[in-house]
């Protein structure tokens, strides 16, 4: 299985311009929103229409703009699963996922029927109307509607947005299961940064229509090379720099001189480090012997159910609650022993964890 995806297309604010290979492993598009990542999937689907390039899945070509060649979506091979999920309201849930198999017997047809509503936990409501569904009824009648025909290709659109919380981790899970036994492959669209590391081994990173960054998931996570990337990846900590020699910065913004364990080039603009690698020193540790480590103070605190965000004003106490530096987040029982620590703190910016970035 193998899908080359070579297309531009004219859009209202930007142009579209899209380069990449799939093969066997599940392939994660992150981006902003607005960032081309649906309109490149619909142009696979053969929904959209790219204004030059190519497509071509398994050696047959969807897409060719010097060619002439444009395939229609049901030739197409491709299976789409929408973010609203699009099933015909004027259909059960039988007839919808039954929808793409009109080449096949009706005795086969029901089978596969039965058996779609049973690995995914339908059963007893095929003959219901999606209006009688919930959100996750709704969304495992459309994945089996689009595996329903064996496409070569799966296409998923942001597919647990509408879902909640609980719902999503449900629903992650079996189509996690699912996709084990697909031997498609799949092209998954999300905005969700966890999401997609779970679901996909490699990740292309969209920004302005642009791809900028692709390959495996640990790498661009990991050691993201531009800002761009760090921001569109989570990483929530960046300043301007002034190298100072190959492993020594000054962060403008931050006020304070760092070392690097990368070698700092002519070419990197900025610094980063994630918001969960910032470590919070003990003050009885001779903390002033170690490199990268900076006096704080807590500026102030927002929270969600498991985690706490911590506003740090690096070096001199704030003057006011939006004169802060950097951001660190660590989980509620972290923050129970920190709290109650006299100011200033100590943390350390680890010299592995710190992102040198080009602009």
């Amino acid at each position: 299985m193998k899908l080359i995806v070579d297309i531009q297309k004219q859009l209202p604010h930007y142009d579209l311009e899209v380069s990449f290979t799939v093969e066997r492993q599940t392939l994660g598009i992150l981006g902003s929103s607005g960032s081309g990542k649906s309109m490149t999937l619909r142009c696979i689907a053969g929904i959209e229409i790219p204004t030059r390039g190519t497509i071509v899945l398994n050696e047959r070509i969807l897409y060719d703009s010097h060619q002439g060649t444009n395939l229609p979506s049901r030739d197409r091979q491709v299976g789409f699963l929408f973010q609203n999920y699009a099933l015909f309201p004027h259909l059960t849930v039988a007839q919808n996922i039954a929808y793409g198999l009109k080449k096949l017997s009706q005795n086969a047809v029901k089978r596969y029927v039965t058996l779609q509503l049973e690995q995914l936990k339908l059963k007893g409501l095929g003959d219901r109307y999606p209006h009688q569904l919930s959100g996750g009824q709704q969304q495992r009648v459309a994945l089996a509607r689009a595996l329903a025909p064996k496409p070569d290709v799966l296409l998923l659109d942001e597919p647990f947005s509408a879902l909640d919380t609980h719902l999503r981790s449900k629903l992650e899970k079996q189509l996690l299961k699912t996709l084990s036994n697909y031997k498609g492959l799949t092209l998954f669209v999300s905005h969700n940064l966890e999401e997609a590391y779970r679901v996909c081994q490699k990740l292309l990173v969209l920004d302005q229509g642009k791809v900028v960054a692709a390959g495996n998931k640990q790498a661009i996570f990991g050691r993201p090379s531009t800002l761009a990337v760090a921001q569109l990846t989570g990483c929530k900590n960046y300043a301007r720099i002034q190298p100072l020699d190959h492993h020594t910065i000054y962060a403008l913004d931050w006020n304070c001189t760092l070392q690097t364990a990368d070698s700092v080039s002519s070419f990197h603009t900025h610094i980063g480090i994630r918001a969960h690698q910032i470590t919070f020193l003990d003050i009885l540790n001779q903390h002033h012997t170690q490199p990268n480590t900076f006096s704080a103070w807590v500026v102030w605190t927002s929270e969600t159910p498991h985690r706490m965000t911590i506003y740090l004003k690096l070096g001199k106490p704030p003057t006011d609650t939006d004169d802060y530096h950097i951001e660190a987040e660590v989980f509620k029982e972290k923050w129970e022993r920190l709290k109650d620590r006299p100011m200033p703190w100590f943390i350390g910016l680890d010299t592995s964890r710190l992102l040198l970035l080009r602009q």
